[in-house]
């Protein structure tokens, strides 16, 4: 598609890694994650458990069939009573996941009546779009919504059985398959439960998100805010109000960050000179990139780059 507006706002993470896990439990049984650099998802293959975050929030039921997706890896809670209170850390029950691996995992007591699919997709914190960070810190999908969704739900039941091979490439397999199921899931709340959060309802709206492919696609063109509401097919005014009701900020105050971001990416580039960088990330002099990235990142674009070396 042309406007892409969900393919625009996930090219800046570069999902490169993964780690994934088949979990089984019974008993009493609590797990306590932390804060990770990651998309988080966990598919219920049997019974139930409860998700639970660090603050006065009830806990999410999810059941067989359902999916969670946490899109920036919220910390939280998951356990088999929704007033679990012993939980473990995480890190005692897993305390290596390194990328690129697997791993079973059981907790609890014996006989084991639940079961999950769990993974953790890695992504670059550094490009994160500030509109990707509003999304909702939990998507639940039902199970009734992902059978409406052949290729998502036909991905999520073929995971067992995937994962558990040892054949040549299973790990990129993996990989892709959950990132499909990252996706998809995404895309189907786009379309489903726009309801959970302003930043969905921004992504559907026909004006605000073709400004939004704008800005992420084609960041270094000399936008303003007229000639951005004449993309969204809007008046100025009404193109600024609503864009910052639903994203959050500004839309001049957008495009300044996801220039930047992209200026970071660039001087992780050592082949990309410094003096190159402004024009091509949409600056027209050298001293007004300079500024904005001092005033965003509170250090210089050449101090940046430098730090990035190795010593």
């Amino acid at each position: 598609m042309a406007d892409d507006v969900l393919s625009e706002l996930l090219r800046p993470l570069r999902l490169s890694d993964i780690f994934y896990s088949r979990w089984q439990a019974g008993g009493d049984w609590g797990v306590q994650g932390e804060e990770d650099s990651c998309a988080v998802l966990h598919y219920m293959l049997s019974n139930e458990c409860f998700v639970g975050f660090h603050d006065d929030s009830p806990p999410v039921h999810l059941g067989a069939g359902d999916l969670a997706v946490f899109p920036y890896g919220t910390a939280h809670t998951f356990a088999g009573r929704p007033d679990a209170v012993a939980a473990q850390p995480l890190r005692s029950v897993l305390p290596e996941r390194v990328p690129g691996s697997s791993d079973v995992v059981s907790v609890g007591s014996e006989p084991t009546d639940t079961e999950m699919l769990c993974a953790s997709l890695h992504y670059d914190r550094t490009a994160e779009p500030a509109l990707y960070r509003a999304l909702p810190r939990v998507i639940v999908l039902r199970r009734d919504v992902l059978i409406g969704e052949p290729l998502l739900h036909g991905t999520l039941c073929s995971l067992a059985s995937e994962i558990a091979r040892t054949s040549p490439g299973s790990g990129l397999v993996a990989l892709r398959a959950f990132e499909m199921v990252f996706v998809l899931a995404l895309r189907t709340a786009l379309e489903r439960l726009t309801e959970l959060s302003p930043a969905l309802q921004a992504l559907r709206h026909p004006g605000i998100s073709a400004s939004l492919v704008a800005i992420y696609r084609d960041y270094a063109r000399p936008w303003t805010v007229e000639t951005l509401a004449r993309r969204a097919g809007m008046s100025r005014s009404a193109f600024s109000e609503t864009f910052r009701a639903l994203v959050g900020d500004s839309p001049a105050r957008h495009l300044t960050v996801r220039r930047l971001q992209e200026a970071r990416a660039l001087l992780s580039d050592g082949s990309v000179a410094l003096g190159d960088i402004p024009a091509r990330i949409g600056y027209q002099s050298n001293v007004g990139f300079h500024l904005a990235f001092r005033r965003e990142f509170d250090t210089t674009p050449g101090a940046y780059r430098k730090a990035l070396r190795p010593t």
